[in-house]
């Protein structure tokens, strides 16, 4: 297939800037994954959609406030920070501007002294490696001083950081948030619980080759950027459970979604796992674990798109889209959730 297969058209009015009120007003697109029919809801309906004995599974990755902007010690010159990956001991791999500013050695002072940086190397994609100094905890530091690092796409300021975090997050280390899961209040979560629906969790860190573009025309020649991913034993003793009894999976998010399939494709079996993962799924892709999926409306000619119209077939995901835009749904990260059962 081809990465122009994967294009709609859609006016810049309809990317969302900013999160709505409460998470679970967004509107939810539900669309029969069978026969493509449309609905259109609320999140706060999820519910009777669902029925007991269905199974949510979550990604519980927590987003590092990974911008810092600080100064050169010494001349004081600007410098900005994008942490990417933890390599040891306050020892991260990042993205810096101006990068003519560091060079080795150079030492930079973030938070009025809080974190102090010291570039160590400088790879040949032009990233740094930095070891970082700080009296105290490094994330601790980390959450008071540094900032969301926000999609490209979004412009306006975030004003509540924890608005670009799931009420569930946990396990720091995610470039960009599983944003499925923004729709989900703590209440709505004890509710679904109450009426049967179980909960499972598992973790991928989202890495910011999520916003990277498929640039190759035919979209087999693209590689896929890889991510960290833990599936615990409890998670996949809830799937079996749930199969057995006739429940259906349901990930929340394409990062669960990959979770989930990347554990049953590497293992030949479910398994309680951890490793990177840089699985790519596309039209003809043969799904072993979800029986449906919890979304936003992704990018066109995205691996994401790709990713939905695998699972919903590419003609219902394509009009799905079309009729997205016409109907006003706001989209990407803060925009609102479709659901395909």
């Amino acid at each position: 297939m081809k990465k122009s297969d994967f294009y709609y058209d859609l006016p810049e009015e309809r990317i969302a800037q900013t999160p709505v009120e409460p998470r679970n007003a967004a509107r939810m697109m539900q669309v029969d994954r069978k026969t493509g029919e449309i609905t259109h809801q609320h999140f706060y309906n999820l519910c009777d959609h669902l029925k007991k004995g269905d199974l949510l599974v979550l990604n519980d990755s927590r987003v590092l406030p990974a911008r810092l902007y600080g100064e050169k010690i010494g001349s004081g010159g600007f410098i900005e920070f994008l942490l990417l990956e933890q390599k040891g001991d306050k020892l991260w791999s990042l993205i810096c501007r101006p990068g003519k500013r560091a060079k080795v050695g150079a030492r930079f002072s973030f938070g009025g002294g809080r974190l102090i940086g010291e570039v160590v190397a400088v790879c040949e994609d032009g990233n740094r490696i930095v070891q970082f100094e700080c009296e105290g905890n490094f994330f601790t530091a980390l959450e008071d001083i540094g900032q969301m690092p926000l999609p490209p796409y979004i412009t306006e300021k975030l004003q509540d950081k924890e608005r670009y975090q799931t009420v569930y997050s946990r396990e720091l280390g995610s470039a960009a948030a599983p944003t499925a899961g923004l729709h989900f209040t703590k209440e709505m979560l004890e509710d679904l619980q109450a009426r049967g629906i179980e909960i499972a969790y598992v973790t991928l860190h989202v890495g910011l080759g999520t916003f990277r573009p498929v640039k190759e025309d035919n979209i087999l020649d693209h590689k896929m950027h890889s991510e960290h991913y833990m599936m615990p034993q409890e998670t996949v003793d809830k799937i079996k459970a749930a199969k057995a009894s006739g429940g259906r999976v349901i990930a929340v998010g394409t990062t669960s979604c990959r979770t989930l399939e990347s554990a049953a494709q590497f293992h030949d079996t479910l398994c309680a796992c951890e490793g990177y993962t840089d699985i790519f799924i596309y039209p003809g892709y043969e799904f072993r674990v979800l029986d449906g999926l919890i979304t936003n409306f992704h990018l066109p000619e995205s691996t994401l798109i790709m990713l939905v119209s695998a699972f919903l077939g590419y003609d219902h995901t394509m009009h799905a889209y079309r009729t997205a835009v016409e109907e006003e749904y706001r989209f990407f990260s803060f925009g609102d959730a479709m659901l395909i059962l």
